[in-house]
């Protein structure tokens, strides 16, 4: 007698090539729903790309090719809106301000820095600024400090800017979460208490020598740090030429950081 064939349930093989469609159908949903919100971000922030560049290159005093600088700042953009992840990241204008400046800072870098005999001018600045105070017990002003050197101010000038343009770029790895002049302080490779105590001194210092600079300084680093104000917008608020500013901003960079030097 013929064994009568067992039914089986097919259901199950029905259904499941229908959810791994629909299982595709939202994944695809979803990769086209992002890139669409990732176009939308590189839309947006694309005039964040060439604020950065300003921002960066108001510390060269050479002649310098924007467009290949917009170019890096672009691709760090889109690899901004490619990579954030909400989870993970801050606000993504903040993510694309740090991979874009990154990718500005990167391009520059294959560029040529501060010469030796910057260097060496520098170096006599400073030995000039401790001599003054050491004899006058308060800092030189720009003209005692061109004089004790033997330079002529524009000179001096020119020199603290190359100084600072050099130390621009070895500082800009630093993260933008921290306030804008505290990338004057040292990365916190340390983040134990005691480490953390140390950076909190150093903020205080900071903060003090900050105010101990004349009131132009002071100014001028507050307008370009922390109301993130291009050298430019500097000079049409102060009324003054955008030389005129990278001059005193170099200047009081190179101050600050000689007090910060000689602070206990």
């Amino acid at each position: 007698m013929r064994t009568p064939p067992v039914e089986t349930d097919t259901r199950d093989d029905l259904d499941t090539p229908a959810t791994a469609l629909q299982a595709k159908a939202r994944q695809a949903y979803a990769q086209q729903s992002r890139r669409a919100k990732e176009d939308q971000w590189i839309v947006e922030y694309l005039p964040l790309v060439r604020h950065v560049v300003q921002k960066v290159t108001a510390h060269l005093r050479r002649p310098r090719d924007d467009d290949d600088l917009i170019s890096a700042g672009t691709v760090g953009l889109v690899k901004a809106a490619r990579a954030y992840d909400v989870s993970k990241h801050a606000t993504f204008k903040t993510y694309a301000y740090i991979r874009v400046r990154g990718a500005v800072i990167d391009e520059l870098r294959n560029r040529s820095l501060a010469s030796t005999a910057t260097h060496r001018l520098v170096r006599q600045i400073r030995l000039a600024y401790e001599t003054h105070l050491a004899a006058a017990a308060q800092p030189p002003t720009d003209e005692q400090l061109a004089a004790r050197v033997g330079i002529s101010l524009p000179k001096y000038y020119g020199a603290l800017e190359d100084a600072r343009r050099q130390h621009f770029l070895s500082i800009h790895g630093l993260s933008d979460e921290e306030p804008a002049l505290g990338n004057l302080l040292p990365a916190d490779t340390t983040p134990s208490p005691e480490g953390e105590a140390q950076r909190h001194e150093m903020v205080d210092r900071l903060t003090l020598a900050l105010q101990e600079l004349p009131k132009r300084d002071r100014r001028i680093l507050i307008l370009y740090y922390e109301q993130d104000l291009t050298m430019k917008e500097v000079a049409q608020v102060l009324d003054i030429t955008e030389s005129r500013v990278s001059q005193v901003h170099a200047s009081a960079l190179f101050k600050l950081s000689m007090k910060l030097r000689s602070a206990p």
